[in-house]
């Protein structure tokens, strides 16, 4: 095996410690050429599609990427801002943010972000952490359920990449927050801030990412995390059985989904003679392509055609201050016994810093 190149090693060099938010990723740009790139290194991910290699080769070259590339394409553009992809826009802002907020808390912690599939992915971003000088690494997957298609496979790329580093830094992972206090309360807040200015629904559906069935009764715990987390939620909104739902979204294939799923469900309560609905996406930290088009405009629609005269989605957590408190207390549990507090000259430093941090974020796009 050939190993990378290591930084030169220097005696009595400071060690420095790295928050990496890892979410899932997004196309360069609305184009066919470019989502069919992406489409592609995501779905050949062996965590993400578990169909024999052979069998879905010949799918995915065959059939899903030349069909499907250029309808993603479509609705891409559909949610594009002159900033670019909102899941890079906000990924990069939380990032920018969290540090700053962990810098309030006494934490002299480097936070970046990367991606699990397109531009800035982990190899590159943790290269340049090793050249930087940092010997300890917290990586905080932006999915509070844990899923083998999206925490594990994190887990891979971090460690397929180390497997060609010589010396590699202290690893820690954090693999769930479905059911941490501070994101409860987050998500709590940001829907009674809604509520607040826009009224309340008949119903509130909790849509989350779909999975196939099998990977439920192959022991992914997913599906039951994203029931805790809409227990806990609706716990705390005072919400009872008939006032809330649980649904799935994201279907791909003709394979049995988590059931149920969003789009029919919605439809049904349209039917029902529902007249208002809000949905919520819980499993989402930032606002991507399967809020923004998915829900908020698909979803929308077949609810107003099925006979609802009005469909509310409520933004995702992205930067709202109560969530970024909240994901520095989670990351600042996780950093407990490293050496990361400020001496008092460095934490008057780090307040300035915080406050570039918050103009930084505000520049890439309006911040919270």
């Amino acid at each position: 095996m050939s190993f990378l190149k290591e930084p030169e090693f220097a005696h009595g060099k400071i060690s420095k410690t790295a928050v990496v938010l890892i979410n899932l990723g997004t196309p360069d740009a609305p184009t066919t050429p470019a989502v069919r790139k992406y489409l592609k290194e995501f779905l050949s991910d062996h965590r993400v599609v578990e169909i024999p290699r052979i069998v879905w080769w010949c799918i995915l070259n065959l059939i899903i990427l030349p069909f499907r590339s250029s309808k993603s394409a479509e609705k891409y553009a559909s949610i594009w801002s002159k900033d670019g992809s909102p899941l890079k826009v906000h990924t990069e802002k939380q990032a920018l943010l969290l540090q700053g907020y962990l810098g309030e808390r006494g934490h002299d912690v480097r936070v970046v972000y990367a991606m699990r599939y397109g531009a800035t992915n982990i190899p590159e971003v943790l290269g340049k952490l090793k050249a930087d000088g940092c010997e300890r690494v917290l990586i905080l997957p932006a999915y509070p359920q844990y899923s083998a298609t999206t925490t594990a496979s994190n887990f891979d790329a971090v460690a397929s990449h180390y497997q060609q580093v010589r010396n590699i830094p202290e690893l820690r992972f954090i693999r769930n927050y479905h059911d941490h206090e501070a994101y409860i309360q987050a998500l709590k807040h940001s829907i009674l801030d809604y509520w607040q200015s826009n009224g309340r629904p008949e119903k509130l559906v909790m849509s989350f990412h779909g999975l196939p069935k099998a990977f439920l009764l192959r022991g992914d715990p997913y599906h039951c995390e994203c029931y805790k987390t809409a227990r806990l939620l609706a716990e705390q909104l005072g919400l009872n059985k008939d006032q809330y739902m649980v649904t799935f979204q994201s279907r791909l294939g003709r394979a049995e989904w988590l059931q149920p799923y969003t789009a029919p469900s919605v439809q049904a309560l349209g039917k029902q003679g529902l007249k208002r609905i809000d949905v919520v996406c819980p499993g989402f930290i930032a606002d991507c392509l399967e809020t923004l088009e998915e829900i908020a405009m698909e979803v929308k629609q077949d609810f107003l055609n099925a006979g609802g005269k009005e469909f509310h989605y409520i933004p995702c957590l992205n930067e709202s201050p109560a969530w970024l408190r909240g994901l520095a207390e989670i990351t600042e549990q996780h950093l407990i016994g490293w050496p990361t507090m400020m001496t008092g000259s460095l934490r008057e430093q780090q307040k300035q810093q915080s406050l570039i941090s918050r103009s930084e974020a505000k520049r890439l796009g309006a911040a919270h």
